[in-house]
């Protein structure tokens, strides 16, 4: 195996040319913005920042499309990354200019650069993500755009003058010292910049210090990483084992992505089928990564959900479990929206629940009676609520996939998960101290859009697939966040469930940080008290003031839970006369 120095520059330019490319085993580009952050901040202190490995070959081997654009390469002989993706697309998308658009994020990437940090080491502390639980769905740290919307200039740029990259905010972004990467690398005239930051010429005593600091930030190109080359003697199916023995061993990729390697290298051309599917599920308002969707596929051919075996299960075998899979998912998709309101994977506490869904349909030949559909819904809004499958969920999925293929009913599945948890009913304690990371959040948006919940201003029912900035559902703080701080509350008591409303972003912004002793009213006076009850808000007005904010949550946990509890109640099989 070859090992050689090359600097970050030599790598964007292989990949823009063509001549690095991307093997099919590998999963796409999946990075949180906040990673390119931090990869950034760690090759500008010249920081240690891991290895490349690469394979030469003059195979035809399957690839697939990088996260940024490349040319036609001139020569049939290509450099496969391996092990490297998601640093070199996130350098070659900034160094290049080019946005990089993730998967999930409404906007596309981009990172500012503080000229005005301070010196020495980074002074705030690294997030530490569990790759096992991420997916690339997942966007909510990397909107901090959105959140910033509400603060003081003043504010803002205190909060973040230490920092030296932060994913762009279009506050921050107005700010004089935060410059665009994108920008800085596209350009090697430092006169806008400093223009921006209000240097008018060298006498300044700023225009030295911003400079250097630019010079530095462009200097990330001269960032020499070592890259190891295996021999153009190995095979295609060895070359997936290497690549599945270096990622395992570093823990570098979840199990799902091992998995679809070692498959890939064996049915040659299946991850463009499974994207295939994930684009059309997508288009249905349903974002499930490939390995997702492997998974469904494993449960088929085997039974269970665990990706040990996978790379043993025959390949006809296989294609024939994904395209059952894909029947499956398509009816449990259109049945949880349809039938049950779940419109989307984000009101799923964990997007396993479809799983069972899909298996039992597969069982059922997809005709399923309407007692057999309800309890499908009452046993989902219960392993929903409850979070069923956050903690042991592989063991959990694949002991109730055991009890469908066994012939048993959704009911039996809600009995074990009354074995398992005891009540299944939810009680006003529950939602003390709970914020939106809770299960109870997205069970509190059913269980209010089943009883009608409309926008305030609009009057356009709660949906999650509404489109547009105005009308798409935000949760709005009852009592802002800047009222309850003026009032001496914890941060703990701000952010619970029972202080949450959901309303379109028009409403949220015409609220702003009003006292709802103010807009309730008004509110009251157009709408009467119908909308108090469809968003389960207590009609006493004397708790809207903030000197009986908790008096209000109490109240409001209550009607919470009657909203919530009526709505599982419904598909109670003691509700229908049925034995199911």
């Amino acid at each position: 195996m070859a090992k050689s120095d090359i600097t970050v520059d030599e790598l964007v330019s292989k990949i823009q040319r063509g001549e690095l490319v991307l093997p099919e085993i590998q999963r796409r580009y999946v990075w949180r913005a906040t990673r390119v952050r931090d990869l950034l901040d760690s090759l500008y202190r010249s920081y240690p920042s891991g290895s490349i490995l690469v394979w030469e070959t003059d195979h035809a081997v399957p690839v697939q499309t990088m996260g940024v654009g490349q040319e036609q390469a001139p020569t049939e002989r290509k450099l496969l990354l391996l092990d490297g993706q998601q640093r070199l697309t996130s350098l070659s998308a900034v160094i290049r200019g080019e946005k990089v658009t993730v998967r999930g994020r409404k906007r596309p990437l981009d990172i500012l650069f503080n000229l005005e940090h301070p010196e020495g080491g980074p002074l705030d502390v690294t997030e530490v993500d569990d790759d096992e639980g991420e997916s690339e769905s997942d966007q909510a740290e990397d909107d901090q755009d959105d959140a910033d919307e509400t603060s003081e200039t003043d504010e803002l740029g205190a909060r973040f003058a230490r920092l030296t990259f932060v994913v762009s905010s279009r506050r921050l972004a107005s700010m004089p010292n935060w410059v665009s990467v994108s920008r800085v690398f596209a350009s090697d005239n430092d006169a806008e910049f400093l223009e921006k930051a209000g240097i008018e010429n060298f006498r300044d005593p700023r225009y030295n210090s911003y400079i250097r600091r630019l010079a530095r930030l462009r200097g990330i190109r001269k960032y020499s990483y070592t890259m190891y080359t295996l021999e153009r003697s190995y095979s295609y199916e060895e070359v997936a084992e290497i690549f599945v023995r270096v990622n395992s061993l570093g823990v570098k990729l979840r199990s799902a992505d091992l998995a679809m390697a070692q498959i890939s290298a064996r049915w040659r051309g299946c991850n463009p089928l499974f994207e295939k599917f994930q684009e059309e599920l997508e288009d249905d308002d349903w974002t499930l990564d490939t390995g997702y969707l492997l998974r469904a596929a494993v449960i088929v051919a085997t039974g269970q959900c665990r990706f040990k075996t996978a790379g043993t299960i025959p390949v006809e075998h296989l294609k024939k479990s994904w395209d059952q899979a894909q029947t499956g998912l398509r009816f449990a998709c259109n049945f949880l929206k349809t039938r049950a309101g779940m419109e989307e994977e984000t009101v799923l506490s964990s997007p396993l629940l479809l799983l069972p869904v899909m298996a039992y349909s597969l069982e059922r030949k997809g005709r399923l009676s309407e007692a057999e559909q309800q309890a499908l819904i009452h046993w989902a809004y219960i392993a929903n609520m409850k979070a069923w499958y956050s903690n042991s969920s592989e063991t959990t999925l694949d002991e109730d996939l055991a009890v469908l293929a066994k012939g048993g009913q959704p009911s039996d599945l809600t009995e074990r998960m009354r074995q398992q948890v005891g009540r299944l009913d939810v009680r006003a304690a529950d939602f003390v101290g709970r914020g939106q990371r809770n299960a109870l959040f997205p069970t509190s948006f059913l269980a209010l859009r089943a009883r009608g919940a409309k926008d305030w201003h609009s009057g356009v029912g709660i949906s999650l697939v509404l489109s547009g900035r105005n009308h798409r559902i935000e949760w709005h703080h009852i009592f802002p966040k800047a009222v309850l701080k003026q009032a001496g509350y914890e941060k703990g008591e701000t952010n619970e469930i029972a202080n949450m409303a959901f309303i379109g972003g028009t409403t949220n912004r015409r609220i702003g940080k009003r006292s709802p002793i103010e807009y309730l009213e008004e509110l009251y006076g157009q709408h009467g008290d119908v909308f108090l009850r469809q968003h389960a808000i207590p009609s006493d007005r004397s708790l809207w003031n903030a000197d009986r904010y908790r008096e209000f949550l109490a109240a409001r946990r209550e009607l919470l839970t009657q909203a919530v509890n009526e709505l599982i109640e419904t598909y109670a099989p003691n509700k229908r006369g049925d034995g199911l």
